[in-house]
């Protein structure tokens, strides 16, 4: 069994290209109508799951689909299925990326204005998703503000304290006359993956040495990143502030573009980290940055329906998704925009393609072939 789980992924990882929304719909098509895994009603469930805790929405949907499936064990089946093809990918393009010289420059340049408008999308939609209230709309600008004039680990820490806080405090939804959902033994929250995210997370903090303290911010992104990989960019840079703005957008718009999830990013980024050892770094942010998520997939699988009943819970979510609206926003000006766009033309040629992006959607591989062009363009072309 755990074998065709692993196979099943593997495939899928192999060929999942559009980012999370698109890999949700590719495991429905797949392991919902084609193979009868699971129900669509389960389904949905697991998605509102990923939706509403930090880490990876789509690799956690798929470690869930693997735990319905196998238990634990199918889970990390599914895990490493599914982002072993990306991962491998990633290690290669950190490790030979600069043997290109010029040409890597060029494209590097291209892939800044892509990620530009990559993200810009992805603020846009989160922003009409999560922002639904005049109070939600507040706290994302609030925490845009405090991001940029204090871009650092800490004030994102400390906005969503205050964001869980305030919503667990001030229930910001209207959640309908729902009818509870009946509690049993078998619906209660597994504590013991919980207590050991939580025991890891205080872990991550505490000084305990340089090469320690050079991969925790792996562990604490993917335990505080809402809202899926492109939350992950602003978070990983202020923890890890050793690395150059190039580096983290290169990985981004790697991550981008080939199959698999987003949070491959950690993979680059890692292998950067070590550049003697990239494989060892790699393997060490990539294991780091998922877990947080998957333990507490692990821990709230079983006691969801009863959880988004509850006003408060639902709440504090809805004020943690509002903010990190505002720490994509913050990455869209810096790094992103004050690194890649330097003059007018940048500014126009921004302009038409998210609003093309947006009107009519073209394949993302369209926009990456273009960028890279006009990356290659500005090199090889000064007066551009």
């Amino acid at each position: 069994m755990l074998l065709v789980i692993f196979r099943q992924f593997f495939l899928l990882g192999c060929m999942s290209f559009g980012g999370p929304a698109a890999h949700l719909g590719y495991f429905k098509r797949h392991f919902v109508d084609t193979l009868n895994w699971l129900t669509n009603t389960r389904y949905a469930q697991l998605i509102s799951l990923s939706q509403a805790l930090p880490g990876p929405g789509s690799s956690q949907v798929s470690f869930a689909i693997g735990v319905e499936r196998a238990g634990v064990l199918g889970g990390i089946a599914a895990f490493i299925g599914f982002t072993l093809p990306s991962f491998l990918i990633m290690v290669l393009l950190a490790i030979s990326a600069h043997q290109f010289d010029a040409v890597y420059f060029a494209v590097i340049a291209g892939l800044k204005l892509f990620a530009v408008v990559i993200v810009a999308d992805a603020t846009l939609s989160m922003a009409k998703s999560f922002c639904t209230s005049i109070t939600l709309k507040l706290l994302a600008v609030l925490s845009t503000l405090a991001l940029i004039l204090l871009p650092m680990m800490g004030t994102q820490i400390a906005i969503l304290v205050i964001a869980a806080t305030m919503g667990a405090v001030w229930p910001l939804l209207k959640l309908g006359n729902n009818p509870p959902q009946t509690s049993d033994t078998k619906n209660t929250v597994n504590w013991l993956p919980l207590g050991l995210f939580a025991l890891l997370l205080c872990i991550s903090f505490i000084p305990l040495g340089r090469e320690f303290a050079l991969f925790t911010p792996f562990y604490q992104a993917g335990a505080m990143v809402f809202g899926g990989g492109h939350v992950v960019l602003p978070i990983l840079q202020a923890g890890l502030p050793t690395l150059s703005d190039d580096q983290f957008l290169s990985a981004y718009a790697s991550a981008q573009a080939i199959p698999g999830p987003m949070f491959t990013i950690a993979t680059y980024l890692g292998a950067q980290l070590t550049s003697e050892q990239p494989l060892i770094g790699a393997i060490a942010a990539t294991l780091l940055i998922f877990t947080p998520g998957f333990l507490l997939m692990l821990a709230f699988q079983k006691s969801w329906l009863n959880l988004a009943n509850k006003a408060r819970f639902a709440s504090s979510i809805a004020a943690l998704n509002a903010a990190v609206v505002g720490f994509l926003a913050a990455a869209l000006y810096s790094p992103i925009w004050t690194s890649a766009v330097h003059n007018l033309w940048q500014v126009g040629l921004i302009i038409v393609t998210f609003a093309w992006l947006r009107i009519k959607k073209p394949p993302i591989w369209w926009l990456l072939a273009l960028f890279i062009a006009v990356g290659l363009a500005q090199y090889y072309l000064p007066l551009l």
